[in-house]
């Protein structure tokens, strides 16, 4: 089946609000969305291929379908209780446990009806208006639009582009030296989406040194924690350097790792201090996740080891060719993401983004992420989604090269 499209996508725009209508201002206020803007200019044509999605192409699991509809079958389909069900938070606890070697209490895991809203309660648990945020960038668009809508402010720091290697790192001191008396939280997505960067364990360790020191919280968004290449589990977390009374909140997800973007399901860990405080948010924004939902989700923790090994392994083929590819092309500068499904890249000669993916919408029939969604500091580059099959990924490089490769 093929997946439909997000709310926020041209196809699902309702007509225009009436003059007379009126909205909050900090609704009204939010900063426009260039990777919509570039769906809408691509609505419509035909033989798209579209590259700019934030999902593979595996349709969830069988087990996993079969354990939510038996959930349902069993009644399983009243409210719950507002930061999941006991048996989840259980079965997440032990996924820690196995997984990351850690031990978690179920009490400190909070179910959440998608990843998005757990970075949504999180935002409104810990900031108010003329606070700030300091993000690390690029960063998906929806996370500073969230950081918006609480009226907070962002201070972007960006990653630098080395290159001479073709990797992206972080300057510590710049993230530090954009923290000011009202800095509240430190908002970190590691791996990244667009990037692939990803924190290393000392990085981690001095922004959580810092923030103790300051009270700020550390907001660590690691849902791509999973998708990670060359034979590894997973990508380090803060929770392996976190004390538990520390101020971090990691937030986390079901949809990448098990094929499970529609289901809207995620979880945030915190402290055992902040889970009253994170139940009122929730009982007052979603009242609680869906109930049979979450009985999929225990299957997938307990049974979706393979799942995520067969993604893995098609993602990683992918990643490899592109980079060939793009390498052979030779005016295509891209990090090798080590995590992720994404590739964020940049083109000798093409040094604003939305003027390229306009380029390759019309002479290449192929839609893209321009990296202005990202962040202020990413107007050069393009988000390319490898989560796809090889055939269509070859095609999508077949019809890119003659357009923006290097001419001889």
């Amino acid at each position: 089946m093929k997946p439909q499209q997000p709310e926020n996508s041209p196809e699902n725009a309702g007509p225009s609000a009436h003059p007379s209508m009126k909205f909050s201002p900090v609704l009204q206020a939010l900063t426009a969305n260039p990777g919509v803007e570039m769906m809408s200019y691509a609505a419509g044509r035909q033989n798209m291929i579209t590259l700019a999605q934030g999902e593979g192409e595996m349709p969830t699991a069988d087990f996993i379908v079969e354990a939510a509809v038996k959930a349902m079958q069993d009644g399983r389909t009243f409210y719950g209780p507002a930061l999941g069900q006991d048996a989840l938070r259980e079965a997440l606890s032990a996924y820690y446990a196995r997984i990351y070697g850690l031990n978690i209490p179920a009490g400190r895991v909070f179910i959440t009806p998608s990843g998005t809203t757990a970075m949504h309660l999180s935002l409104s648990a810990l900031v108010d208006e003329g606070d700030e945020v300091v993000a690390i960038t690029p960063i998906w668009k929806n996370l500073l639009g969230a950081i918006e809508l609480t009226r907070a402010k962002t201070q972007q720091v960006p990653l630098d582009y080395d290159d001479e290697t073709d990797e992206w790192r972080l300057d510590l001191d710049r993230l530090f030296a954009a923290c000011t008396p009202r800095t509240k939280v430190i908002l970190v997505v590691s791996p990244s989406n667009p990037t692939g960067w990803s924190a290393t364990k000392a990085e981690m360790e001095a922004i959580l040194d810092f923030a103790r020191n300051r009270g700020i919280w550390v907001l660590s968004d690691e849902v791509y924690g999973r998708l990670v290449f060359s034979g590894r589990v997973r990508a380090e977390s803060f929770l392996d350097v976190a004390k538990e009374d520390d101020l971090l909140l990691v937030v986390n997800s079901f949809s990448k790792s098990w094929a499970m973007t529609g289901w809207r399901l995620g979880w945030i860990v915190g402290p055992a201090a902040a889970e009253s405080k994170i139940r009122d948010v929730a009982l007052y924004n979603n009242l609680c996740p869906p109930t049979f939902t979450q009985y999929g989700a225990i299957a997938a923790l307990e049974q979706g080891e393979d799942v995520l090994k067969r993604q893995l392994a098609l993602w990683q083929s992918n990643r490899d060719m592109l980079v060939d590819r793009f390498k052979a092309m030779g005016n295509v500068h891209m990090s090798r993401p080590r995590a992720t499904f994404y590739s964020f890249f940049k083109v000798d000669g093409h040094p604003d983004c939305m003027s390229l993916t306009k380029k390759l919408v019309d002479e290449a029939g192929l839609l893209l992420s321009p990296g202005c969604a990202f962040g202020k500091t990413s107007t050069g580059y393009v988000r390319m989604c490898f989560a796809v099959s090889e055939a269509k990924l070859t095609e999508a490089l077949n019809r890119m090269e003659p357009v923006i490769g290097k001419k001889t």
